[in-house]
C-alpha cells in the first residue's frame, strides 16, 4: 500500500463519528406544596407564573434550546419530512368554499379568495339563476336584469383582520331572522376578549350600537330587530344579559345580572325564534327561564330547575316545549338523555312536564333537532351510530311513546360509522337537515337529508382515491353518487358494499376492528385500530395510540388525510375510548374524572399492553398520541410505564403544558426522531 493511501485509510478508520445532540434540561427552582396534610415538591412549578415576567424569560430561554435541540435531531430527516410535506399538502381539500346552507331565500356560504389567508361571508338568493348554482363554486352566475353580480359580499374577514391587529378568529355569528342584520364576535387579541360587532346587510355598514366587549352569547329577538348578549366578568364567567334594539340611541337595558361567583349564564334561541331560553347553571342547580321574544323586556319566566347540574335544551314547536336533559329523575342519576315535555302556557304553581318516550337502554337517544314537521334522531343502539327521523306531531295517547314503536325512518349508512353530527339547520320550516357522517375510514361527509321524502345528498366530501392509491392496491377508485336511499325500519341493516361505494368510503384499502379492552379492574375498554389491508402480514408494525377521556367529550377517530401517509407505511392507528370520555353515558364520564381519573389512564395503558400482547403493533415501536385534556392522559401513562412507548405527540394546551412542566420532556425527542425512523 502506497503511503499517501496508507495515511488515508488510518485516518478514515479513526475518524469519529459527531457526537449526537445533548437534550437541555430545564432549570429547577424548588417550591413545597401542601394539600389534605400531604406534601410536595415540585421544581418545575416556575412555569406556570405567566405573570411573572423573570420566569417567562427563563420560559422563553428554554423554549429556544427545545426548538434548536429539535432542530439538531431532525437534521437528517430533511429528504423525509419534505416528501410527507409533499405527500400531505396534495391531498389538501381543493374546495374553496362551503356547500351553501339555505335558509328562506337565501343561501349562505363562505368562499376563500386567491391569495388572501381569510375566508368571506357571502350570500345569493337561491332563485335567482338557480341553474348556476354549485355546492363547490356557489358564486358563479350573473344577473343580467339588474347587471349585478348575484353575490352578495357581507362580511370579509381579511378586512377584519386590518380592524384587530392582523388577526382574525370569530367565536360566535348569527344571522338576523329578517335577514337584515349579522351579529358577531370578533377575538381581540390585545385585550384577550371577543368584541361584539352588529353589521346591517343590507348597506354593508357596522351598526353604531351595540359593541359590547367580553361577549359570550347572543340571541336575536323581535324578529331580527332586537338583540340579546351575554357579558363575561374578569374572570371570564358569564354573568349578564343586556338587551339591545338595533337603531335606536338608547342604552342597552340589563335584563339579568348573577352575583353568584359559582353561577354561569347561558342563552340561546329557539329554532322557531318565538323564544329566547336563559339558562344559569352552578355545580349543585339547574335552570331555565323563558323570554318572549316578541317582548324581552317583559321579563323571564322560571320553566325548569333540579338540583344538580345538568345539560338543558329547549326547544318549542306547536304551543308545547320540549326539554332534552340528562337530569336526575327522582332525586336518581341517569345515565342518558330523555325527552319531556310541557304547555307552553301551563298557569299552575308547579309547572308539568311529561315524559315523551319510554327509556330503552338499548336505543339511546344522544341528540334531537326540530323542525316543523319533523322530529330528527341521533341514535346509539349497541356501538353503532344511526340518524333516523320520524314525523311531528308525535301520535300521543296515554302515556308515554316507544321509540322502536313510531314509524321511523333511517337514513342506510356505511359501516363503522363514529360520530354524527347536526349541522346549523337554521330554517325551522325546511324538511331539509344537515349532518356530518364521520368514520375512521371515510372522509367526513355532509350530507343534505330529506326528512319528508328520504332522500339525500352528499354535498361535500374529500375523495382521497388518486392515483397513489391505484398504484398502490391496483384498484380503480369509487365515485360519489347522488343516489338516494331509504329504509323505513325499526331495525335498519347495515349499507352494503356498493353503498359504501357512494360515500367514498375507504374500507376496500384500510380495515377498521373493534376490541373490547379488560382494564385492571375487569371492566371492558372499546379499542378501534385501522390499518392497512396492503399490510395486514407485515411485521414488527409500529403504531399510535389515540387517547382523549375527558368532559364527557366523543374521542376524535374521523379520517384525516395525514394519517394516510403513516398507514401506507404500515403503521396501525389505534383509538382508545377510556373513562372519562364520551359516548357510553354520564357514569362512563362520572368514573374517569377528578378522583376517579386514575381510572382513565389505566384504561390507556391496558390498550396499550394489548396492542403489544397480541402482536398488533411492535412493543418497541409504540407511539402515544393526545390532545388538550388527552395530553395529560398520555404524559401520565408515559411516567407510569415509561418503557411501554418509545413516542409522544402531546397537542395540549398551554395551562396542560404548564401543568405537565418537564415530566415528560424526555419524550420530546424521541417523538420526532422515533416517528421519522418508522416512516421511511
Amino acid at each position: 500500500m502506497r503511503p499517501l493511501l496508507r495515511l488515508a485509510y488510518v485516518a478514515r478508520r479513526h475518524y469519529k463519528a459527531a457526537a449526537p445532540p445533548t437534550p437541555p434540561k430545564a432549570p429547577k427552582k424548588p417550591q413545597k406544596f401542601s394539600f389534605n396534610g400531604i406534601t410536595w415538591e415540585d421544581p418545575y412549578s416556575w412555569m406556570s407564573k405567566v405573570s411573572d415576567k423573570v420566569a417567562m424569560r427563563h420560559m422563553d430561554v428554554y423554549m429556544e434550546q427545545e426548538e434548536k435541540y429539535s432542530e439538531a435531531v431532525m437534521s437528517d430527516s430533511e429528504k423525509l419530512l419534505n416528501k410527507l410535506h409533499f405527500e400531505m399538502a396534495s391531498r389538501m381539500p381543493f374546495d374553496l368554499s362551503t356547500p351553501p346552507l339555505r335558509w328562506g331565500p337565501w343561501l349562505y356560504y363562505r368562499r376563500v379568495e386567491e391569495a388572501k389567508p381569510y375566508p368571506i361571508l357571502c350570500r345569493r338568493l337561491a332563485s335567482l339563476n338557480d341553474d348556476f348554482i354549485s355546492h363547490k363554486y356557489p358564486p358563479a352566475g350573473f344577473d343580467f336584469t339588474t347587471g349585478k353580480a348575484i353575490e352578495q359580499k357581507l362580511v370579509d374577514y381579511n378586512l377584519e383582520a386590518e380592524r384587530f391587529g392582523g388577526y382574525a378568529y370569530e367565536e360566535l355569528s348569527e344571522v338576523s331572522p329578517n335577514h337584515q342584520f349579522l351579529a358577531y364576535t370578533m377575538y381581540d387579541k390585545e385585550n384577550d376578549y371577543f368584541k361584539l360587532s352588529v353589521r346591517n346587510l343590507n348597506s354593508g355598514s357596522l351598526c353604531s350600537k351595540p359593541q359590547a366587549e367580553r361577549v359570550s352569547n347572543l340571541a336575536w329577538a323581535k324578529d331580527g330587530h332586537a338583540l340579546l348578549y351575554v357579558v363575561t366578568d374578569q374572570k371570564m364567567r358569564p354573568y349578564r344579559i343586556y338587551y339591545s334594539l338595533i337603531g335606536s340611541t338608547d342604552e342597552d337595558v340589563l335584563l339579568l345580572e348573577e352575583s353568584d361567583e359559582s353561577v354561569h349564564i347561558n342563552i340561546r334561541h329557539t329554532k322557531d325564534f318565538q323564544y329566547v331560553t336563559v339558562n344559569t347553571f352552578s355545580p349543585t342547580s339547574s335552570k331555565v327561564f323563558l323570554i318572549n321574544a316578541a317582548e324581552p323586556l317583559s321579563g323571564l319566566k322560571l320553566v325548569w330547575e333540579c338540583d344538580a347540574i345538568a345539560h338543558c335544551t329547549i326547544e318549542h314547536h306547536q304551543g308545547y316545549l320540549y326539554l332534552f336533559t340528562d337530569a336526575p329523575k327522582g332525586g336518581q342519576s341517569v345515565d342518558y338523555h330523555y325527552l319531556l315535555r310541557s304547555l307552553v302556557d301551563d298557569s299552575s304553581s308547579t309547572r308539568k312536564w311529561e315524559e315523551v318516550l319510554v327509556d330503552d337502554p338499548d336505543l339511546i337517544i344522544e341528540d334531537v333537532d326540530f323542525s316543523d314537521k319533523y322530529l330528527a334522531l341521533i341514535v346509539r343502539e349497541g356501538k353503532k351510530v344511526q340518524l333516523c327521523s320520524v314525523g311531528l306531531p308525535l301520535p300521543f295517547g296515554k302515556g308515554s311513546l316507544k321509540l322502536r314503536k313510531l314509524d321511523l325512518q333511517y337514513l342506510s349508512l356505511p359501516k363503522h360509522v363514529c360520530q354524527i353530527s347536526p349541522g346549523p339547520n337554521y330554517d325551522f320550516f325546511s324538511s331539509v337537515t344537515r349532518f356530518i357522517i364521520s368514520s375512521p375510514v371515510m372522509p367526513d361527509a355532509v350530507v343534505d337529508y330529506d326528512l319528508a321524502t328520504g332522500q339525500w345528498n352528499i354535498i361535500q366530501q374529500q375523495n382521497m382515491l388518486h392515483d397513489r392509491t391505484r398504484i398502490l392496491y391496483g384498484k380503480n377508485s369509487a365515485s360519489i353518487s347522488m343516489e338516494s336511499s331509504n329504509s323505513k325500519h325499526s331495525n335498519p341493516v347495515n349499507a352494503s358494499f356498493e353503498d359504501d361505494h357512494l360515500w367514498n368510503d375507504l374500507s376496500e384499502f384500510y380495515a377498521c376492528e373493534q376490541y373490547e379492552v379488560p382494564s385492571f379492574d375487569g371492566l371492558f375498554i372499546p379499542l378501534t385500530i385501522v390499518f392497512s389491508r396492503n399490510n395486514k402480514t407485515q411485521a414488527k408494525k409500529p403504531g399510535i395510540l389515540h387517547g382523549h377521556g375527558a368532559y364527557g367529550e366523543l374521542l376524535d377517530k374521523r379520517w384525516r388525510s395525514e394519517v394516510k401517509s403513516l398507514l401506507d407505511r404500515g403503521w396501525v392507528v389505534a383509538y382508545a375510548d377510556v373513562r372519562g370520555g364520551g359516548g357510553y353515558g354520564k357514569k362512563w364520564h362520572n368514573d374517569g374524572r377528578r378522583t376517579k381519573k386514575h381510572n382513565s389512564i389505566n384504561d390507556y395503558i391496558s390498550c396499550a399492553k394489548f396492542l403489544i400482547e397480541n402482536d398488533i403493533v411492535h412493543e418497541n415501536k409504540l407511539a402515544g398520541w393526545g390532545y388538550s385534556a388527552g395530553g395529560l392522559l398520555v404524559a401520565s401513562a408515559i411516567n407510569r410505564f415509561p418503557d411501554l412507548f418509545r413516542a409522544a405527540v402531546l397537542k395540549v394546551f398551554k395551562n396542560v403544558c404548564l401543568l405537565s412542566g418537564s415530566l415528560f420532556r424526555c419524550y420530546q425527542h424521541s417523538t420526532v426522531s422515533h416517528l421519522a425512523s418508522y416512516s421511511c
